[in-house]
């Protein structure tokens, strides 16, 4: 099975159709919608993780593009800085994934991004600004 996230820069014509029913429904595709925001104009981003048979994921991503969905790669990430953490663990308690750990047994933090889903929890909690995000698409930071 194929899985990769991408970025969906949608118009407001655009955020009117039924995309994510379509691409699960007509390209057999599993939709784990990572972080979402319309504006009130109706136009906005979705960051989506796709799962499915490689021949579908490439189908669907043909079918975003004929709509005129601007597609990109997810090129976000969560940096976690290890020499500024003072293993306080606020983070940890905000992380829905796991991604942000700590061990009981020595009180340490750990970091695994391949759990991570960039969702932000940790940001602002962070005291000492251990964690960061970076991003790394081709969009207006005002979509982001």
């Amino acid at each position: 099975m194929f899985r990769n996230r991408i970025v969906c820069f949608f118009s407001e014509a655009q955020s009117e159709q039924p995309i994510i029913y379509r691409l699960v429904k007509d390209f057999d595709l599993v939709i784990n919608i990572l972080k979402a925001d319309i504006n009130p104009r109706k136009e906005g981003y979705l960051v989506v993780e796709l799962s499915g048979e490689k021949d579908h994921y490439e189908a669907g991503l043909e079918f975003l593009k004929d709509l005129g969905v601007r597609v990109e790669p997810l090129s976000q990430t969560i940096s976690w800085n290890q020499d500024i953490c003072t293993q306080c663990g606020a983070c940890v308690s905000f992380c829905p994934t796991g991604a942000l750990n700590i061990d009981r047994s020595t009180m340490e933090v750990s970091f695994d991004n391949s759990k991570c889903v960039v969702c932000g929890m940790c940001l602002d909690c962070c005291p000492t600004r251990a964690v960061v995000v970076y991003f790394n698409i081709a969009a207006p930071l005002e979509h982001l």
